[in-house]
């Protein structure tokens, strides 16, 4: 009885507009968080009659609202990577994030997956290849769902 592994290919990878596509919904929905936020602060020190958070907010440099949208972007993709394997990019183009084998990528996985995204122009490095560095350094994959589970159920049927 031999051992079969399952592996990703190269046919189960998401396009380059898919993956384009995810960058730009993922953007949009972390620049509605950092507004709501912003604006949730404003809000709640004008019902609290306390103008120390309602300045902070409105007086951030383009500098500190950069690295505030820094760190809601960690958030964000750490979250929605490490409980759904996906975010709301990849929801609407129907990809998922796994590892090599197949599996859900663990904790570590997703960890540097997220730190990566933070290099700076780490989004042009799809120009040059056909997976990001986000990809290559988390050992990780962004494949079309339902090929992926197709293949992937066809392959331990075999």
């Amino acid at each position: 009885m031999e051992n079969k592994k399952f592996t990703v290919t190269d046919d189960l990878l998401a396009s380059k507009g898919q993956r384009l596509l995810n960058f730009i919904i993922d953007l949009f929905i972390i620049y509605v968080i950092e507004i709501s936020i912003g604006t949730t602060i404003i809000l709640i020190g004008d019902l609290t009659k306390s103008d120390t958070a309602s300045n902070w907010v409105s007086s951030l440099s383009a500098v500190e609202s950069f690295f505030f949208g820094l760190v809601i972007l960690f958030f964000y993709y750490l979250i929605t990577e490490m409980y759904f394997s996906r975010t709301f990019g990849k929801y609407f183009t129907k990809t998922i994030v796994v590892k090599h084998e197949g599996s859900r990528p663990n904790m570590k996985s997703i960890i540097v997956r997220t730190l990566s995204r933070l290099i700076p122009f780490e989004p042009f490095s799809f120009l040059t290849a056909e997976r990001g560095w986000h990809d290559t350094l988390s050992v990780t994959y962004v494949v079309k769902k339902h090929d992926f589970i197709a293949k992937k159920k066809l392959f331990f049927e075999e």
